[in-house]
């Protein structure tokens, strides 16, 4: 018989996928866990219990976020619905006013901002621009195009004869070629620019002259608008090198066009000077239809089979040049835009089970995709939005199920740690503005607008404070009939069923938190026996496992006889203070009975009192037969 005594001071490796439950060799394993719920990672190692989510409002239904912040002081949430568009100042709405995308549309919107101004895309909708005058006056219009991108859509063979150089004329065209969307296009005559005016007939239309035509004769030199009404707008848009980059519409999944640089909505291709216009496509051995384009170190191109990297330092016609670096793919279905880590993009895989990293390598000097879930791919339910909080390391991602997978992650200290989050319903979509990550919810069959607070410790939560002891609290409409959660003036109190929007204390409390309930769990891994002839399957036994805490107010544990919560002695001498107290120390729990299997965690932790929790490390006992 033979005592074991392992330390664990590390979770840096996060939950781990079920199928490396036999891999005791690796790093990870001896930094990882079996499950991790509703907790975050610590840089340092440590577990800590996720803060709660604070309601800010009920939603008319399915809700797209994006992040507006005109300056340090002045940030907004814009809360997209069907055909609405809402703004949100910290908690306030401030504005509210009507839109042009509707509910299946929300999805595959595409968006990149520049001061007060926000460009949003849609394949089927005329691009817009968002713009912000103040807190309450905000609008919505056109782009303000100088030029349009061209594009000859038709067969190379047919020819347009137009009837005058000057004024107004008539285009003939020698096929099939004019539709109603034309009118109102700005085409090109042989590099000059015509404006359609009206179509007669599939081969004739009405168009004002802009600049002079070289001649009358018949010419095959001729384009259309890139984006219409017929051929689809804009995918995706970002800013690099001052210059608009759009990537793809509808008709032209693969294509890229830059504008002149400092001239944003001028895409005029001129002559190819530096300044000037850039078009072309991605030509490859896959289909390459674009899903984001990215400013980073160079500009980044996502399409649905690989990664490009764009270099010209400028860009300009004659420097661009255009490489593919990896094969991963990015997702179609919906737009997930990436986002940046430290340099670093982050996007999420086509295959839906995957988020990777997009980064440049100084000594080959080029994109290498690393697989952050690699070794947690369990967690990886098709991604449907992401989140990055800089303040605390914290990438976010919602899943098509609705659940939610959080990523510490610290390049330089190799963090790389994932965690499951749950919640009563489900997450739905993540923004994150100044270091505040809000989450569009669903309970109970209504779409609801929350924020992640570390103030709070329940879900869908809201506050309240009195001068003096008060026995009912109203203002909870939004949790009408559900079973709430109450944590009065630090305490936890005996659960309610909210009625017309209030609950009722036995005891009079100055300070109230009511909320949803949410349930930390942490298990290991089965332990390392690991022999001369490899896994020895032996009976073995818990004698002792130890917690070193911070901070904590509550635990509750299972080493084998059922979850017990863990008392705290009270080391302050107010006893009149009902808040439980916080304990920062190690707790030693004893153990009993021998087990075969042992696959089966030797402890649990599983507590969903509204308390502070950080675990730092564990200390395992151990008692094997020979």
């Amino acid at each position: 018989m033979a005592d074991s005594r392992t330390v664990k001071t590390s979770f840096t490796a996060g939950e781990l996928a079920p199928e490396l439950l036999g891999r005791a060799d690796l790093r990870a394993y001896a930094n990882g866990a079996r499950k991790l719920t509703n907790v975050f990672i610590q840089p340092t190692g440590g577990l800590t219990r996720r803060p709660g989510l604070r309601h800010i409002a009920t939603l008319p239904g399915y809700a797209r976020l994006i992040a507006f912040e005109f300056n340090t002081e002045q940030t907004y949430l814009l809360v997209l619905t069907d055909r609405l568009m809402s703004v949100y100042m910290g908690d306030a709405q401030v504005a509210q006013l009507a839109s042009p995308w509707a509910l299946s549309q929300l999805s595959q919107l595409s968006f990149t901002q520049s001061a007060d101004t926000l460009l949003i895309c849609h394949p089927d909708v005329d691009p817009k621009r968002v713009t912000r005058s103040s807190h309450t006056a905000w609008t919505i219009d056109a782009w303000p195009w100088v030029e349009v991108p061209t594009h000859r859509f038709v067969d190379a063979g047919v020819s347009m004869t137009p009837s005058a150089t000057t004024g107004t004329i008539t285009l003939t065209a020698g096929g099939n070629v004019f539709l109603a969307g034309h009118a109102g296009q700005r085409w090109l005559i042989q590099g000059k620019r015509v404006d359609i005016v009206s179509i007669a007939s599939p081969t004739t239309a009405t168009a004002n002259v802009l600049d002079t035509l070289p001649g009358i004769a018949a010419t095959k030199d001729w384009e259309e608008s890139a984006f219409s009404t017929i051929h689809g707008w804009p995918v995706t848009v970002c800013f690099h090198q001052d210059r608009l980059v759009i990537g793809g519409s509808r008709d032209l999944p693969n294509r890229l066009w830059l504008s002149r640089s400092g001239d944003l909505f001028n895409f005029d291709l001129g002559t190819g000077l530096d300044d000037q216009g850039i078009s072309f496509g991605l030509v490859s051995d896959q289909v390459n239809a674009i899903r984001g384009v990215f400013s980073g170190r160079h500009l980044q191109v996502f399409t649905s089979g690989g990664e490009w990297m764009v270099t010209g330092d400028p860009l300009t016609p004659s420097s661009i040049q255009l490489n593919r670096q990896t094969r991963v793919g990015s997702m179609v279905a919906r737009m997930v835009p990436p986002v940046d880590v430290d340099g670093s993009t982050i996007f999420a895989a086509r295959s839906g089970t995957s988020i990777y990293e997009f980064a440049y390598t100084d000594v080959q000097q080029v994109y290498q995709a690393n697989d952050l879930a690699l070794v947690s791919q369990h967690l990886m339910r098709t991604p449907v939005s992401m989140a990055y909080d800089q303040r605390r390391r914290l990438l976010h991602v919602a899943m098509d199920d609705g659940s939610l997978a959080t990523l510490t992650l610290y390049r330089d200290e190799q963090v790389t740690a994932w965690t499951g989050q749950s919640t009563q319903g489900s997450f739905v979509m993540l923004a994150e503005v100044e270091g505040t990550v809000y989450a569009v919810t669903w309970r109970w069959g209504v779409f609801r607008l929350e924020r992640f607070d570390p103030e709070l410790t329940l879900d869908a939560a809201l506050t309240g404070t009195a001068g003096a002891p008060q026995l009912t609290w109203s203002g909870l409409s939004h949790l009408e009939g559900h079973e709430a959660a109450i944590l009065a003036d630090g305490a936890p109190r005996d659960s309610q069923v909210v009625d017309n929007g209030a609950v009722v204390l036995d005891d009079g409390a100055t300070a109230l938190q009511v909320g949803l309930a949410y349930t930390h769990m942490i298990e290991p891994l089965p332990p390392e026996l690991l022999g001369v002839g490899g896994a020895r399957s032996v009976p073995l036994r818990l004698v002792a496992v130890t917690f070193r805490l911070l901070n904590t107010s509550a635990l509750t544990v299972d080493v084998g006889r059922g979850a017990q919560p863990v008392p705290f002695r009270r080391l302050d001498t107010n006893m009149l203070d009902a808040a439980p107290p916080v304990f920062t120390g190690d707790v030693r729990l004893r153990a009993l009975g021998w087990r075969r299997d042992a696959t089966r965690p030797l402890w649990r932790i599983e507590d969903s009192t509204p308390l502070p929790f950080t675990l730092l490390s564990i200390t395992t006992e151990m008692r094997i037969t020979d």
